[in-house]
């Protein structure tokens, strides 16, 4: 196990929680690609194999905490947009 590993994963973890609640509240994409985070969610999964496959430690569930927070950010910007399409036929 790398103490490293753990506390680069602790750090980008700690982010998401702020994003999370941004697009709850906020109701908008801005700033946000969807782009990014399915390229962050093949990023943990790869992480995920590979400590299964090879070296299987705690680091783990911190890949999979991150992966599950970024697919419900994934999932916001999905209804974030269905929501701002609603809106903008309302007015149309």
């Amino acid at each position: 196990m790398s103490i490293f590993e753990a506390l680069m994963l602790l750090c980008f973890g700690a982010a998401w929680p702020f994003s999370i609640y941004k697009s709850w509240k906020g109701r908008s994409n801005a700033g946000k690609s969807a782009l990014f985070m399915l390229i962050l969610l093949a990023g943990y999964l790869f992480g995920i194999l590979h400590k299964a496959l090879y070296s299987f430690d705690f680091v783990i569930f911190l890949y999979a905490l991150n992966m599950l927070m970024v697919t419900t950010d994934l999932l916001l910007y999905v209804r974030n947009g269905r929501y701002a399409k609603k809106n903008t036929d309302i007015e149309a």
